[in-house]
C-alpha cells in the first residue's frame, strides 16, 4: 500500500455502485469497512464462516475495519455510553446491542482485516471542553483495553487521537496514546461539520506530535483540497465516503473543482466531463450522455460517476506521491490550490448540517 493513500468507504463490505474488479482497475489499494454495520448485517459469524471479510467481499488488497466509534457520533440518539462500552439501539429494528473495547477487537479479529481500529468515543464539534475531555479520557482507557485484548499478531492496531477542537486536549491525547506504542495513529473527531480552518489547525496540532515512522491516518476527510493540505501537514492515510456520495448526486471532480453534471450546460456537450481524465467513464462517454442518464435516473450513471470520482482521487494520490519523491510537493500544492475551486464554505457547512439532521430523523424513524 503506497502512501499517502486514500481509502474508499465500503461500510457494508462494498463500495457503493462499483465492483472489486473496477476498484482494482482504478488502482485502489485499500478499502474501509465498518464493524458495527457488518455486526448487524449479515453478522460477524456469517462472515467468519465464509472465510473472512477479504474472501466474503472478493477483495484481495489491503482492508481496514473501523471499530464502531464513529457510530457513537452518527447514532448519538440511539445509544447509551458508559466506561464499560456502548449500548446501541439498532437503526434497523430497534434491538439493543452492547459494544465493548474487547468485543470490538474480537469482532475485527474475526473479520480478518489488515488494519483494525481501537474503539473510541467520537463527539460533535459543538460539545463543551468538559464533555470532550471526558470522552478523550474514556477513549484512552478503551485504547488500553483494546491493546490488551488483541490476540492476533497479523493485524495492525491503530489508536485514535481525540480532543475535539481543543489544542490542549489534542496534545494530551497524542502524548498518552503514542506512549502505548500502537502500530499507527488515527486522528478522529474532525470533519464533522466544523469550519475547515479549524479542521486543519487541529490536524497540524496533532500530526506534529505523532511519530514520523508510524502511519498517520486522518479519518473522514476526502475532499481534494483537504487531502492536499493535510498531506502538507504530514498525513499518510485518508478515508471518506464523500467522493462516492457526491458522485451519486451528480458531482464530478476535475482539476478545476467539482461540477454538477445535472446542470443544463452539459446536456449537449460532446466532450467527456473531464477531457484530461483517463478513466473508463471519460474515455468512453460524453458529458451529454451522463447528463441524460442522470435525468432518467438510470442506474448505470451511479457506477460511471463513481468510477470517475475514485479515479480522480486515485490520480491525485499518485501525483502527490510523485511530487513528494521528486521534491516538488510545495510547488504542486500551491498550483493545485490556485486552480482548484472548492465548494463554498458556507454552503458546505449548511449542506453538512442538513445531511446530519436528515440522517438522524431517518434513523429514529427506522428504529421505532
Amino acid at each position: 500500500m503506497p502512501t499517502p493513500v486514500f481509502a474508499p468507504v465500503g461500510s457494508q463490505a462494498t463500495v457503493k455502485a462499483v465492483s472489486p474488479e473496477e476498484l482494482r482497475g482504478i488502482g485502489i489499494s485499500i478499502v474501509v469497512a465498518n464493524t458495527y454495520h457488518l455486526y448487524l448485517r449479515p453478522g460477524i459469524g456469517v462472515i467468519k464462516a465464509m472465510g473472512g471479510l477479504h474472501k466474503f467481499m472478493a477483495w484481495d488488497r489491503a482492508l481496514l475495519t473501523d471499530s464502531g466509534g464513529y457510530q457513537i457520533f452518527s447514532l448519538a440518539q440511539l445509544r447509551d455510553i458508559s466506561d464499560q462500552g456502548v449500548i446501541f439501539r439498532s437503526h434497523i429494528d430497534g434491538s439493543q446491542h452492547l459494544f465493548t473495547p474487547e468485543m470490538a477487537i474480537q469482532f475485527q479479529e474475526s473479520l480478518g482485516a489488515d488494519i483494525i481500529m481501537a474503539l473510541d468515543e467520537c463527539l460533535s464539534h459543538t460539545e463543551t471542553f468538559e464533555a470532550v475531555e471526558q470522552a478523550m479520557k474514556r477513549t484512552h482507557k478503551w485504547a488500553e483495553r483494546c491493546q490488551q485484548s488483541q490476540t492476533r499478531n497479523d493485524q495492525a492496531l491503530f489508536a485514535i487521537v481525540q480532543g475535539g477542537l481543543f489544542p490542549k486536549l489534542r496534545r494530551k491525547s497524542a502524548a498518552f496514546l503514542t506512549s502505548l506504542g500502537f502500530f499507527g495513529y488515527a486522528i478522529g473527531g474532525l470533519s464533522l461539520g466544523e469550519p475547515k480552518v479549524l479542521t486543519q489547525a487541529m490536524v497540524e496540532e496533532t500530526v506534529a506530535l505523532l511519530p514520523e515512522n508510524k502511519l498517520r491516518y486522518l479519518m473522514g476527510v476526502g475532499s481534494p483540497e483537504d487531502i492536499v493540505e493535510s498531506v502538507a501537514r504530514g498525513v499518510d492515510m485518508f478515508d471518506s465516503a464523500l467522493p462516492t456520495s457526491v458522485a451519486r448526486k451528480g458531482g464530478f471532480y476535475t482539476w478545476q473543482g467539482r461540477h454538477n453534471i445535472r446542470n443544463s450546460i452539459y446536456s449537449q456537450m460532446e466532450d467527456p466531463i473531464d477531457p484530461d481524465c483517463d478513466c473508463y467513464t471519460c474515455h468512453n462517454f460524453s458529458a451529454a450522455y451522463l447528463h441524460h442518464l442522470f435525468e432518467c435516473q438510470e442506474l448505470l450513471v451511479y457506477r460511471l460517476a463513481t468510477i470517475h470520482n475514485l479515479s480522480f482521487i486515485n490520480n491525485l494520490m499518485n501525483k502527490i506521491r510523485d511530487v513528494i519523491i521528486n521534491g516538488t510537493f510545495n510547488t504542486f500544492r500551491d498550483s493545485f490550490l490556485v486552480n482548484y475551486q472548492p465548494t463554498d464554505e458556507e454552503l458546505r457547512l449548511a449542506q453538512k448540517q442538513k445531511w446530519l439532521d436528515a440522517r438522524n430523523r431517518n434513523q429514529i424513524d427506522k428504529s421505532e
